[in-house]
C-alpha cells in the first residue's frame, strides 16, 4: 500500500509509473480537449461566481448527485465517506457515489477525454493524472471562489484566512489556485518511544549527538538507521533537510529554481557529508539500499533499526503491522553546528490535491465538498481516520484522540512555529529530481563521494522538465 502524500509530493511524490502514464496518456487528454471534449486553453477553469447565498455562496441544489473519487492509499478512504455523510447532512436530497482507487489515472482519463468527468477529485498516488497537464487543458476549476467563500464555522472569516502558509502557494499554477492540498505533511526522523525509554536512550538534538548514540545502538545488537532504498527520495529527505538548515530558507528557493550556483554553497556539501557518515560508520541495516518503502518500513516497527526518514504519513501507512505499544515519535533532523535555521525547524507543506474539474456536472457541489471539508469537524474527522493533519489551521480540537505520531508531530509544527520549510523541486522538477535519486542510490552504496554527488546534482540542474 502506498502512501497518499507519498505519491503526490515524493512521487513525490509522481514517480516512473506517473512518468509512463503522462507520456502514454497527455496527447490523448489534450486532443480531447483540442476537439471540445472537456474545455479548451481559452477558457481555463471556468468557476462559479460565488454569488449565492451566505449559507450556500456557490448555489448548490440539493437534489443533484455528487460525484466523489478517491485515491485509496495510505490514508485509506474513510474520512472521505465521513465528509459525504456531513455533504448529505447539508443536501438532503443530494445522492453522492463514491469511488476509493489507486488506478486514478486509468479510471479517470477516458472519462475527462469524455467530458464527463467526477464533481472532485482527489488526485493523488502513482497514477496520478499530472496537474500541469490538466490545467493546460483547460480541465480545472480556478478555485478563488473557494477562497473567498466564507469559512463555515466562522462565516466572517473567508477560507482563505484559515489556511496554514503554503497552502494556497502550492496548488497555484500560472498565478491561480486549481487544487486544495488538504493533508498537512511533516518530514524528519522517527523512532519508538518504547524502544528508547526501555533502553534509556535521550533523542538527538545535534547531529554530533546523533552519530555518538547510532554507536550505542549498534553495540545494543540494533541497526541504527534504515531507509527505503528503492525508492531514495526517502535518503533525500533526510541529506536535503540537513542542507536547508544548515544554509537556511533562501538556498531552498535557489535549488528549487534549479540554480546550479546553489551547488557551491558549502551547506550542500557539509548536508551530503553528515549523512554519509551512516554509510561510512556501518550504520545501515544490512539489506535496506534494496528494500521498497514497505518492506524498510516494517522492519524498523519490528524492532531491526532505530531510525527511519519519512512523511507524517508513515504511521497510518503502518497501523496494522506496528506492535500496539511502540509509541511511535517524530524528531526533528538533527541540527548541524552552524546551522541558520534552528534545531526544531522541520520541512513541512500541503500536500494530497483534491481538484473539482472544470466540466464536472456539480461543479458547484464539488465546490462545497472542499469547504466542508475545511471545518473543524472535517479536519478532526480526517485527523481520526487518517491519523494525519490537515491543512486547517488549529484543526485539531481537544476532542480528537490522536494517535502517539500524529500528536508528536503535530506538537513538532507547534514548536517550530514560523520555522519551517520545503522544497518544490520533487514536485516540478521531474528530470532533475530523478537525477538526484540516482545519485542518492550511489552514495548509499558508497560508489560516489558526497563531493561527486554534489557534482551530479550540479549538473543536473541543467534537466528541465
Amino acid at each position: 500500500m502506498g502512501s497518499a502524500t507519498e505519491y503526490n509530493r515524493r512521487d513525490v511524490f509522481k514517480r516512473a509509473a506517473a512518468a509512463t502514464v503522462l507520456a502514454a496518456g497527455s496527447s490523448s487528454l489534450l486532443a480531447a480537449c483540442a476537439a471540445g471534449g472537456g474545455g479548451s486553453s481559452d477558457n481555463k477553469g471556468t468557476a462559479p461566481s460565488g454569488s449565492g447565498s451566505a449559507t450556500n455562496p456557490f448555489g448548490v441544489k440539493s437534489s443533484d448527485p455528487l460525484d466523489v473519487v478517491i485515491f485509496k492509499g495510505g490514508y485509506g478512504d474513510d474520512y472521505a465517506r465521513a465528509f459525504e455523510d456531513m455533504y448529505k447532512k447539508n443536501y438532503s436530497g443530494a445522492s453522492v457515489s463514491h469511488l476509493g482507487t489507486q488506478d486514478i489515472s486509468p479510471k479517470l482519463q477516458p472519462r475527462f477525454n469524455a467530458g464527463n468527468p467526477p464533481d472532485v477529485v482527489d488526485d493523488s498516488g502513482a497514477q496520478a493524472m499530472r496537474l500541469d497537464v490538466l490545467e493546460k487543458a483547460g480541465q480545472l476549476t480556478d478555485l478563488t471562489v473557494l477562497l473567498d467563500a466564507p469559512y463555515l464555522d466562522n462565516p466572517s472569516q473567508k477560507i482563505r484566512d484559515v489556511l496554514l502558509p503554503g497552502t494556497i502557494d502550492q496548488g497555484t499554477i500560472d498565478g491561480k489556485m486549481y487544487s486544495l492540498n488538504y493533508v498537512y505533511t511533516v518530514y524528519g526522523l522517527w523512532y519508538s518511544n518504547k524502544l528508547f525509554k526501555d533502553k534509556g536512550w535521550t533523542p538527538p538534538k545535534t547531529w554530533d549527538d546523533f552519530l555518538t548514540l547510532c554507536a550505542t545502538i549498534k553495540a545494543s545488537g540494533i541497526a541504527p538507521f534504515c531507509h527505503q532504498g528503492k525508492y531514495p527520495y526517502y535518503a533525500n529527505y533526510l541529506i536535503m533537510d540537513l542542507v536547508a538548515k544548515q544554509a537556511g530558507p533562501d538556498l531552498v528557493k535557489r535549488i528549487d529554481a534549479l540554480d546550479p550556483t546553489a551547488f557551491d554553497d558549502p551547506a550542500v556539501l557539509a548536508g551530503v557529508s553528515a549523512f554519509f557518515q551512516i554509510m561510512q560508520k556501518d550504520y545501515l541495516l544490512p539489506g535496506t539500499n534494496g528494500m521498497t518503502h514497505t518492506e524498510s518500513q516494517t522492519a524498523w516497527c519490528q524492532g531491526k533499526a532505530a531510525f527511519i526518514p519519512c512523511g507524517s504519513w508513515l504511521e497510518n501507512e503502518m497501523i496494522k503491522v506496528t506492535p500496539a505499544d511502540f509509541d511511535m515519535a517524530f524528531l526533528p533532523v538533527p541540527s548541524l553546528a552552524g546551522d541558520k535555521m534552528p534545531q526544531n525547524a522541520v520541512r513541512a507543506g500541503a500536500g494530497e490535491p483534491f481538484i473539482v474539474p472544470a466540466k464536472a456536472k456539480n461543479q458547484v457541489g464539488g465546490l462545497e465538498f472542499l469547504r466542508i471539508m475545511l471545518t473543524k469537524e472535517g479536519s478532526g474527522k480526517f485527523a481520526a481516520a487518517a491519523n494525519s493533519l490537515t491543512v486547517l489551521k488549529d484543526g485539531i480540537g481537544p476532542d480528537v484522540v490522536l494517535k502517539p505520531g500524529t500528536k508528536s508531530s503535530a506538537q513538532a509544527v507547534s514548536a517550530a512555529g514560523s520555522n519551517t520549510f520545503n522544497y518544490t523541486y520533487a514536485d516540478l522538477q521531474t528530470a532533475f529530481e530523478t537525477e538526484m535519486e540516482n545519485a542518492t542510490t550511489d552514495l548509499v552504496n558508497s560508489r560516489i563521494t558526497p563531493q561527486q554527488w554534489v557534482a551530479r546534482c550540479k549538473a543536473a540542474t541543467s534537466k528541465k522538465v
